[in-house]
């Protein structure tokens, strides 16, 4: 582990971002517009595969990503964030500076992953987009953002028009982000061969990033002065990476067909992802300094590439080094951090390169580790013999696919493939206007509905057999993880549009392909039995949306248009009756596709039995008369107060099949749950609590005693504090502003956190974690923009019980959003207040009115200030300027 004081800034006082931003841009050899002296380029591939639930379009809860939802917000939580809120210590651990570490980054971010961030941290989102703004402006117009192809498919191992394909998408996706075109793009594992060389070229790409060994030889650029140059052998990774390479095309016009390419430093690389490299600052840059040329060369360029999780999620605190090595040890050695565009527009290529045929930076054998048992992955014990089958299975289906697409979208798109390379504009933004003028652009005519239905689906389709390849899939030891289960899924979802278009049935033979890929789990034997127990048991249809509508509606009362997950559900009806235990609601329900159109109008009736039992049934609108002839009967067997008599009319009614709790989407069984385990954990609450009152003596003498507690009574401690905690923390958040009553509520929790103390229980309440650090920064901006004068001290002081309460509760408080927003507004607001008191002249007489107003304001500055030493914020400047 990184500890705080090992990424600390060596120097607190040396810090000023304004200084530095200066120095890196000084005058005095203007390294950014004339190649002067040597450059630093950090690239992080910010990489996560689409995890989406292919009919859902949602991340369902992975439990492996405990205490998060899903792995995304975990990394993001420890890497993305981080990296954008970058901070800079002290010796003592205070936050000195923030930095936006994708400001100095040279980066790619996956569109699947900008996607993620772009709905779940539009702020995070906001900073990396503004990032790239910024080193625009610092660096001539080069942006350090880069652009990915699309869903990260080995490049190679893709046919010609999915090469195209992933390029467009990369290229659209990057542009409607960062309203600029890309210069260079991220190719999936580095995986490259002459044929993906050819597409980057046609579509405008400038340059790429390889790893050194990818290179099998070079040499000078030849010239007019020196028509012949030799080759240089440099198939073991010998190549010098302080230059960038220009790349010819085979019997290609040497004016036009070729691609710039610049190689990372292999071993340093590898020092940032394996070794301690990265656990200070200085020792970064002391790795960097050694591969430094002593040479007379004018410039030279010491470029690094890594997996941008590297930062933060892997080596954990790590982003922080990063941060200070960018604002103050680099340019403390006078060298210049800068972007791959911008030192190649600074120095050209005078070196030319020849690749080897076909190479990735995460295989030692071409691209085998994602078609063959290469042993790259491995492990153990473990083979990779299922590689091969897979890709050939979804081979023949993309095949298979292209049939189908070529056949019925002629039907109705003027180019298909052209459709399908727009279809990233639809991708980005499915708004039923975006989605109509696409199909206006693109169709031969005019498209009935249920043609518009089929030409979405046909492009759905195709996207599926997109993200089926995504690289993840073959990238470690065991088809049955959940990488293979994914690209899996979403070859289930393009087969099943292909039936829905074409009624073709695809599934028995590629099942029959897939049955050859042998799995290393017994259970699973092979792929064919993955899928049929990882893959269609995932499988969703419009009458599961509409139980999930159904059981969840007697739990909530739902408005009359409701979005359920990428469906829009439209309640035309809903009559709810509850007599005894037993609860029935009957409902019309309209069902629309947010991403197909397709839609099911759909009739439901659900009787819930009481706890755990629910008998839900669904069926096809059939008519206003059977739908009224439908609830009149259900709900006379209602009345007859029998539950078999309720089901015996539903089966009647509605046939046999039926739905229950477990047939509900993971994240809405877990919350029904809950909501019908609440009055059992009430009663139990109130039993251990009532318990713990009646034992209480006893327990303090076992602790005075130092003897050991019995573990029940421990435990109804436990349980009754935690309870009677939650409880005075929901009055403390649901308190109406009442100064009296909120302070009431305040003390009441500090008496717990006491009690708990000094009985030594461990108090289990999450939740409270979640609440407390949401008061702590409502409170603190409500405090910095929007205070009321007459009672800022108590609010301040509030503010620090309120921080001081979650470190009596151990609740290990995250307070980095509220230190943000502090330290924002101590730059702005604060700092500048005192600097003016401390300007002030002050010819005041004691008991003057004008005096004793300062004094107030330097008392509830110092208020302030503490209150940012509470929230982790060197404010030692400030304090020194007040007297």
């Amino acid at each position: 582990m990184t500890s705080a004081a090992d990424i600390q800034a060596p120097q607190a006082a040396a810090f000023n971002p304004s200084i530095n931003s200066e120095r890196l841009t000084s005058v005095e050899l203007d390294p950014l517009r004339t190649a002067t002296g040597v450059y630093v380029t950090v690239h992080g591939h910010f990489y996560q595969p689409p995890r989406e639930n292919p009919y859902l379009d949602t991340i369902e809860r992975q439990p492996s990503a405990e205490p998060y939802h899903d792995w995304n917000e975990r990394i993001h939580y420890e890497c993305y964030r981080p990296n954008a809120f970058a901070r800079v210590l002290n010796d003592r651990g205070e936050a000195i500076g923030i930095v936006n570490n994708y400001e100095y980054l040279s980066f790619n971010i996956g569109p699947t992953l900008m996607s993620w961030l772009e709905r779940n941290d539009v702020e995070v989102y906001q900073r990396i987009l503004e990032a790239d703004a910024k080193s625009c402006d610092r660096l001539n117009g080069h942006g350090n953002a880069i652009a990915q192809v699309y869903n990260h498919i080995i490049m190679p191992l893709a046919n010609k028009r999915d090469k195209y394909t992933q390029i467009r998408w990369g290229k659209e996706d990057f542009r409607s982000r960062f309203n600029r075109d890309p210069e260079g793009m991220w190719l999936a594992e580095t995986a490259v061969d002459y044929p993906t060389l050819e597409a980057l070229i046609a579509e405008g790409i400038r340059f790429i990033v390889l790893a050194p060994s990818q290179a099998e030889r070079c040499r000078l650029l030849p010239s007019d002065e020196q028509p012949v140059t030799q080759w240089l052998e440099v198939g073991g990774s010998q190549i010098d990476p302080t230059r960038p390479y220009r790349c010819f095309l085979p019997g290609g016009n040497r004016e036009r067909d070729y691609i710039d390419i610049f190689f990372y430093d292999g071993p340093i690389s590898r020092d940032m992802g394996f070794s301690d490299v990265l656990c200070h600052s200085q020792h970064l840059a002391g790795r960097i300094a050694q591969a430094v040329r002593g040479d007379r060369r004018l410039s030279q360029q010491i470029s690094v590439a890594t997996d941008g999780e590297t930062f933060g999620h892997h080596k954990k605190g790590t982003e922080k080094a990063l941060a200070y090595a960018f604002i103050e040890e680099f340019p403390r050695r006078g060298w210049t951090v800068t972007n791959f565009a911008h030192y190649l527009s600074l120095n050209p290529p005078a070196w030319e390169v020849e690749l080897k045929p076909v190479t990735a930076w995460s295989c030692a054998h071409g691209v085998n580790r994602w078609q063959d048992d290469c042993g790259c992955g491995g492990g153990g014990s473990w083979h990779q013999k299922w590689r091969r089958p897979l890709r050939t299975a979804l081979d023949w289906l993309r095949d298979q696919l292209i049939k189908v697409y070529e056949e019925a979208g002629r039907k109705f798109f003027i180019d298909p493939w052209a459709t399908r390379d727009e279809y990233i504009k639809v991708v980005r933004d499915r708004s039923p206007a975006n989605v109509e003028r696409f199909l206006t652009r693109h169709r031969c005519r005019k498209l009935t509905p249920a043609e518009q239905v089929d030409a979405l689906r046909l492009l759905e389709m195709q996207r599926h057999a997109l993200l089926m390849y995504t690289s993840c899939g073959w990238f470690f030891e065991e088809l049955s993880r959940p990488e293979g289960v994914q690209i899996l899924r979403y070859a289930a979802r393009a087969l099943e549009l292909a039936g829905d278009v074409a009624g073709v049935q695809l599934e028995k033979p590629f099942l029959k392909r897939l049955a050859l890929a042998p799995s290393n789990i017994d259970f699973f034997k092979h792929g064919a039995e993955v899928y049929r127990h990882l893959v269609v048991s995932a499988q969703i249809s419009f009458q599961q949306v509409a139980a999930q509508y159904a059981i969840s509606s007697l739990f909530t009362a739902y408005p009359q248009e409701q979005r359920v997950y990428c469906y829009d559900a439209q309640q035309l009806d809903y009559q709810l009756q509850r007599l005894g235990n037993l609860t029935l609601a009957v409902g019309q329900l309209r069902l629309v596709s947010q991403i197909t159109w397709e839609s099911a109008h759909l009739v439901f009736a659900v009787l819930h039995l009481g706890g755990w039992d629910f008998h839900c049934c669904i069926q096809p609108f059939a008519g206003r008369r059977p739908y009224s002839q439908m609830k009149d009967k259900l709900f006379d067997a209602l009345k007859q107060a029998s539950a078999a008599q309720t089901i015996l009319a539903m089966n009647q009614l509605f046939g046999d099949q039926s739905f229950n709790l477990q047939n509900l989407f993971v994240e809405e069984r877990h919350r029904i749950v809950r909501l019908l385990t609440h009055e059992t954990l009430t009663r139990l609450d109130q039993l251990y609590t009532q318990v713990y009152r009646d034992n209480y003596g006893v327990l303090m003498a076992f602790h005075r005693d130092e003897l050991p507690v019995p573990q029940e009574l421990q435990v109804a401690a436990e349980v009754a504090l935690s309870h009677r905690c939650l409880i005075s923390l929901q009055a403390l958040e649901q308190e109406n502003g009442e100064a009296q009553q909120s302070l009431n509520h305040l003390a009441a929790l500090e008496a717990i956190a006491t009690e708990a103390q000094h009985l030594r229980c461990q108090l289990k309440i999450p939740e409270a974690k979640q609440t407390l650090e949401q008061m702590i920064l409502r409170s603190l901006w409500q405090l910095l923009h929007d205070a009321n004068p007459a009672t800022v001290e108590a609010d301040i002081g509030r503010l620090i019980r309120l921080i001081d309460l979650g470190h009596q509760l151990n609740l290990g408080l995250a307070l980095d959003r509220a230190q943000e927003l502090y330290f924002s507004c101590l730059h702005s607001q604060i700092q500048p207040q005192c600097m003016q008191i401390m300007q002030a002249e002050a010819p005041y007489k004691a008991g003057d009115s004008a005096l004793l107003k300062i004094l107030s304001h330097i008392a509830q500055l110092r208020q302030l200030l503490h209150l940012g030493q509470k929230l982790g914020v060197d404010v030692s400047a400030c304090l020194s300027h007040l007297p």
